[in-house]
């Protein structure tokens, strides 16, 4: 019989799904006849998010890698579940309609008919019946009862701000959506507006979310993205009084064991102080056009490490050191960022690289306060600032101090305040775009004048009453965004008209809509209770089936979704509503591809379409290919030439078993087996998937040289293992192995249990031992295992390689049994 990919794999699909053999195990055993789930295992990939050009390659091999770990532990006994949805909605899927024409609504049944193909065609074991999409009410009427949740405990609110605002999208940002300046989703340059949106208080969760990254298993990469983003600071707090002002500025620093070296203090262009022309600054033309100049540059070139400083000085402003009493001059400075922090410094040129730059440049005083021994006092050369630790010297009564021991003392000082400050920002999660969930809030005038208001700090604002959810997305004709502050729905009476809640007065609904990012923090909760419509998740199948066992994703949303998640996870455990307050306990993040050594895209004409791949070798070829090119957590290269040479392997499979098999087998095949069973087994459990392909390489490899060894168990095994990666050639392969019984077929190859070694079969009876003299190498050789000293080293000298560098006695002897034998002459 000639293997037929496409035939097998259309057969298989069509089978598994009609048999429900990926389908998990979520009620009693009355409920279904099944065996209730005696261990769950929850497999989920990053929730996809369907584009307008499908799913692309490195899509595929995201999905490919996590079923076949999936594959694993269901063949290890598990009830796994592996999900499938469509994270709909967001700015790139309504971007799309725009330029299409075509009503997002409808855009949206188009791009999940079309990805839901190309998901099905992989053969992955995805558990269909639970599958869902951000954009179907049943959806996101959760979502909204969770912003409703977030809202009454007082972590979501709504404030006037400074915003990121990406003028081709035409909605606001949050922090985490802007890359080096620019939206990461068009590549346009942000600029900076101020408007009222909704919050979310992840800053509230910054030191939980810093520390239970210790409790986690990870990728490295990740958690370093995530700690740099949180972005923990210890330091003061320390007022700066300006002369003849009742006005303070107020500096956070790392340092202020530096405070008495304090020669000059800098504002951010964004600091409020700037904005009134509250400080009687005499050179105010100037300082606004800077101000202008800096603000229209992007944060990253600003703070770029060796990039000049510029600033001007505020004349007729200074400000006082609480050190020493000494006057400073006061700068604008685009090196500080006036909406970060305090949004000033003060600045210790002699001590801080960039103060030391700016100082230089405008021939500024440096003071040198942290020496690094004492009392000898050799400081440094001012060549650079010093950066280090010391004892301090020109600080008055405390001379002498280590600079670790003199922050508190000179912090009590002057009055300061130790604290701890974060990088990371509140969550800004409205968005004034048409294709997202609407925002559950109502804003009544009447109750904001008399007082009013569901959360004090919040007059005049009432979530939507629970029998009027979930608040449904209208049909909106012309969904364009305005490019204002308002939303396309702000526009349509017939929605933002409604009655208040408490006065009954009429009083209008929020017409901005949420992140999508919102849509997707929480989407692993409603996966095993998508069924229930009657609240978010069922807590009992949740306690079973929650936090999630094996997620992977990529690593460029290290500070997007991941710490999204985390975050709601942590306010919804907070909130008795969950009893875990992590939601990944692992987490890998895949590697990326590149097609012949480039980066993939639309302008270079190389991105790669797995329909074109999968239609031409088959689902498991590319399977196969994809978890070969590189170890999963790696990059890799597509190449045309690596899917022929996977499709050539397969080949090879199917045509020796379909061959005539021996009866008697043999000890050297038998060991082979096992040893492939270890390194199989091991390899995919640490996502190794190309080192455990080379291993069934290799084993087959064994099978040709001697194919009546190879017994009828032994290639069962085989096609066990082969089952993760090429799932539908090995279901076919099995069941003609395994025959039919009373009419019927066997159970599915991906029920059965994954084979275990016999350690005895993988144990080596030789080894190769290295032979030196006076440390170099001089001659190899095949040895029992257990040798003993004595025989090694008579065996050694006896080597025709070894004899003669013997120039004299050994006059010691050092050996490494199973490995290496050393005579010292």
């Amino acid at each position: 019989m000639r293997y037929d990919p496409k035939k097998i794999e259309a057969k298989w699909q069509e089978k598994w799904l009609a048999g429900k053999i990926y389908e998990p195990n979520f009620t009693p055993r009355q409920a279904r006849g099944k065996k209730a789930a005696q261990g769950p295992f929850y497999n989920l990939m990053m929730f996809p998010y369907p584009s307008a050009e499908g799913l692309h390659i490195g899509g595929m091999r995201t999905f490919t890698g996590v079923d076949i770990y999936g594959r694993l532990k269901r063949m290890q006994g598990y009830d796994v579940f592996e999900p499938i949805g469509l994270d709909a909605f967001g700015i790139h899927s309504e971007n799309y309609a725009l330029k299409t024409g075509r009503h997002p609504m409808k855009q949206a049944e188009v791009l999940e008919k079309n990805f839901y193909r190309q998901l099905a065609m992989m053969g992955n074991g995805f558990a269909w019946g639970e599958r869902l999409e951000t954009n179907d009410p049943a959806y996101y009427h959760w979502t909204q009862w969770i912003f409703i949740q977030m809202f009454k405990r007082g972590l979501a609110y709504r404030k006037k701000a400074e915003v990121n605002w990406c003028p081709s999208c035409k909605t606001v940002l949050a922090d985490e959506q802007v890359a080096a300046g620019a939206c990461e989703r068009c590549g346009t340059a942000v600029v900076k507006k101020e408007l009222e949106q909704w919050f979310f208080k992840i800053t509230d969760y910054a030191e939980r979310l810093l520390q239970n990254l210790e409790k986690i298993d990870w990728s490295p990469r990740v958690k370093i993205a995530q700690k740099n983003w949180i972005g923990k600071s210890e330091g003061a707090l320390i007022d700066f009084a300006i002369v003849g002002a009742d006005k303070k500025i107020r500096v956070f620093t790392t340092r202020p064991d530096t405070l008495f070296g304090a020669t000059y203090v800098v504002l951010g262009p964004e600091h409020p102080l700037l904005k009134n022309q509250e400080l009687g600054i005499m050179n105010q033309g100037e300082v606004a056009q800077y101000i202008k100049q800096a603000r229209a540059k992007k944060n990253e070139e600003r703070m770029a490490e060796g990039k000049e400083k510029t600033g001007v000085e505020l004349r007729g402003v200074k400000a006082i050191n609480p050190a020493n009493n000494e006057e400073l001059s006061v700068w604008v400075a685009d090196y500080v960022l006036g909406n970060v922090g305090t949004g000033a410094i003060m600045a210790v040129p002699a001590h801080d690289q960039r103060d030391f730059e700016f100082a230089k440049k405008y021939n500024l005083s440096m003071t040198i306060v942290v020496c690094p021994n004492y009392p000898e006092k050799t400081c440094p050369v001012l060549t650079e600032a010093y950066i280090g630790e010391g004892y301090l010297v020109a600080s008055a009564q405390f001379d002498g101090t280590r600079s670790d021991d003199a922050r508190k003392k000179i912090t009590e000082f002057v009055h300061g305040k130790l604290t701890v400050q974060y990088r990371l920002r509140d969550w800004l999660i409205s968005r004034q775009r048409y294709w997202g969930p609407p925002i559950p809030m109502i804003f009544c005038d009447a109750c904001a004048v008399a007082g009013k208001g569901e959360r004090k700090e919040m007059l005049g604002w009432y979530a939507v009453p629970e029998k009027d959810m979930p608040v449904k997305l209208p049909y909106v004709k012309n969904f364009r965004p305005t490019g204002t502050d308002q939303s396309p729905l702000a526009s349509v009476a017939k929605f933002y008209k409604v009655q208040c809640p408490a006065c009954k007065a009429w009083a209008r609904r929020e017409t901005d809509v949420s992140d999508t990012f919102f849509d997707s923090a929480w989407y692993f909760l409603r996966y095993p209770s998508v069924k229930n419509k009657k609240a978010a998740w069922d807590p009992a199948v949740t306690k079973k089936w929650l936090p999630v066992d094996s997620y992977i994703g990529g690593a460029e949303h290290s500070v997007l979704h991941l710490m999204y998640a985390r975050f709601l996870t942590m306010a919804l455990h907070d909130a008795k509503l969950l009893d875990f307050d992590e939601p990944f306990p692992r987490f890998r993040a895949h590697g990326l591809i590149t097609k012949d050594g480039a980066k993939m895209s639309k302008s270079k004409g190389n991105v790669v379409n797995p329909d074109e791949y999968v239609r031409a070798y088959g689902a498991d070829a590319v399977r196969m290919y994809l978890a070969f090119m590189a170890p999963f957590e790696q990059d890799g290269d597509f190449r045309d030439t690596g899917i022929r040479g996977a499709t050539r392997f397969l080949e090879r499979v199917w045509r020796f078993c379909q061959s005539p098999r021996g009866k008697m087998g043999n000890n050297n095949v038998r060991r082979a087996v096992h040893k492939t069973i270890k390194k199989v087994t091991e390899d995919i459990e640490h996502l190794q998937y190309n080192t455990a392909i080379s291993a069934l390489m290799i084993l087959l490899n064994e099978f040709e040289a001697a194919p009546r060894a190879a017994r009828t168990d032994d290639i069962k095994v085989f096609l066990k293992l082969l089952a993760p990666f090429a799932p539908h050639m090995s279901e076919e392969l099995w069941q003609e192995m395994a025959g039919v019984k009373k009419g019927k077929a066997l159970d599915s190859i991906h029920r059965e249990a994954w084979p275990k070694f016999d350690p005895a079969l993988i144990q080596e009876h030789t080894f190769e031992l290295v032979v030196q003299v006076n440390g170099k190498v001089r001659g190899r050789v095949m040895l029992p295992v257990g040798a003993s000293e004595a025989e090694a080293a008579a065996v050694a000298r006896g080597l025709d390689a070894v004899k003669p560098h013997l120039t004299s006695t050994p006059r010691k002897i050092i050996f490494v049994p199973d490995r290496l034998l050393n005579l010292v002459l």
